[in-house]
């Protein structure tokens, strides 16, 4: 008698970080007016979005393009935080139940897009391209250590500059992403501005996926993220407003991580903080200057959460690192301070 016939395993759908975002795209487009965003569209039709640049953008318009960036795939909301002795008034918190695909699939600002003032007809343009069309382009070496790349005929990339990117970086985006004109959605929010600041705060989770890399730590582990920091107010100075937003995550982000094993568990709460850099200490502006605007001088061990709980399904134990340093934040925030 020859054997029943087993039913195979489902094969897992893969997620698309574009569809999944699609709708929240179409929400920003739709509803400007009551984000404070300018939408234009270019003559062959990608829909520019100006979430501050000119517009003034908001707050709620960054709490959006945050989850945007996340590829449909987190939470993010803002938070009043009037306890006794808070950390700060204002709170990002952002939680994920799919870290890896959220903040290294789409969220990470990884994607350099650059011209020449002799292609832009002008003034050199420059930005790292965040969210979901990353994934379509696949450009970065990353793509290929995630096995992840999406499929879709649409698609949406987020730009932290200062100026809507010109066209010969419109074309290339639309080359690499294999999209039509009208397919492609590109959203800009200058750091100084109030989306801005809200979009690179709501970083924090993805800010400690990426140290878990840098680390060396095996991906699949990460199963659950969560995180929050403090709200800064935007500063109309380029570089102190990267400064407090860095500053922000740095000393202020507070994050908690569910992995599958006790010894990474303990390993991340151990490693992970920002306060293992040889460079911690001082404000982010201060930091960045002292190496003469060159990132790539900076402690890589610094792009950190600021504390860190790190949860095992493994044991059900809990390890805890690090700490928030309120005081850098006051002195760098409140009354005149940062002021030139």
């Amino acid at each position: 008698m020859s054997e029943p016939l087993t039913t195979p395993e489902p094969v897992p759908r893969q997620l698309s970080v574009n569809a999944l975002s699609e709708r929240l795209v179409t929400r920003l487009v739709d509803d400007a007016a009551q984000f404070a965003v300018d939408v234009t569209r270019t003559e062959g039709g990608t829909v520019l979005v100006d979430a501050g640049v000119v517009a003034p953008g908001s707050i709620e318009a960054g709490a959006l393009v945050a989850r945007i960036c996340m590829g449909g795939l987190g939470r993010v909301a803002v938070r009043s935080n009037f306890e006794a002795a808070p950390l700060w008034p204002t709170m990002i918190d952002v939680q994920t139940s799919a870290p890896v695909l959220a903040c290294l699939a789409s969220q990470y600002a990884g994607w350099s897009l650059s011209a020449t003032k002799e292609q832009t007809g002008g003034k050199r343009f420059f930005s790292l391209g965040s969210g979901p069309a990353r994934a379509l382009a696949g450009k970065e070496p990353l793509f290929a250590e995630l096995g992840y790349r999406d499929r879709h005929t649409r698609g949406v990339l987020v730009l932290e500059v200062d100026r809507l990117p010109p066209q010969v970086v419109i074309d290339k985006v639309l080359n690499d992403c294999a999209l039509a004109p009208e397919q492609l959605t590109i959203v800009v929010t200058p750091t100084h501005a109030l989306a801005g600041t809200v979009q690179v705060v709501a970083r924090v989770v993805e800010v400690a996926l990426h140290k878990t890399h840098v680390l060396g730590v095996e991906l699949d582990e990460v199963v659950e993220g969560t995180g929050c920091a403090p709200l800064p107010p935007p500063a109309p100075d380029g570089i102190q407003a990267m400064g407090r937003t860095n500053d922000a995550i740095l000393y202020g982000g507070r994050v908690h991580l569910t992995v599958r094993h006790d010894d990474v568990a303990k390993r991340l709460a151990a490693e992970l903080p920002a306060s293992n850099s040889r460079d911690y200490g001082r404000p982010f502006a201060d930091i960045f200057t002292s190496f003469n605007y060159d990132f790539y001088q900076i402690d890589p061990a610094l792009f950190a959460p600021a504390e860190v709980w790190v949860s095992s399904l493994e044991s059900g134990a809990t390890w805890h690192g690090g700490g928030v340093n309120a005081a850098l934040l006051n002195q760098q925030w409140s009354g005149t301070a940062g002021r030139t």
